[in-house]
């Protein structure tokens, strides 16, 4: 955390490396699947390839931003982690966007 009395306090090491994996693999599993039920496409594994990759290229970036910020900051804050969860809905979304 950057300061020892803010949100990034309350959040920061509270999940273990494990489990964020797990998490995170689990969010791409679900991208996928989400991605396979899309419509459109008579080939359903391009969908579930694209979802999984758009939520990883998202959870990527937002773990890029939290470095940063840990880099020039000395750690984390609320709105570092607002930032992150934005930030990484934006490039899922537009990873999703693109063809």
């Amino acid at each position: 955390p950057a300061r020892p009395d803010g949100l990034g306090a309350l959040v920061a090491g509270t999940v273990p490396v494990p489990a964020c994996a797990a998490w995170a693999l689990g969010m791409a599993a679900g991208g996928g699947i989400a991605g396979q039920l899309s419509p459109g496409s008579n080939w359903l594994w391009a969908h579930w390839i694209r979802a999984a990759l758009a939520v990883l290229l998202g959870l990527t970036v937002a773990a890029l931003l939290a470095w940063q910020c840990v880099r020039r900051f000395g750690g984390i804050t609320g709105d570092v982690l607002g930032a992150a969860c934005e930030l990484a809905t934006a490039v899922a979304l537009l990873a999703l966007s693109t063809t």
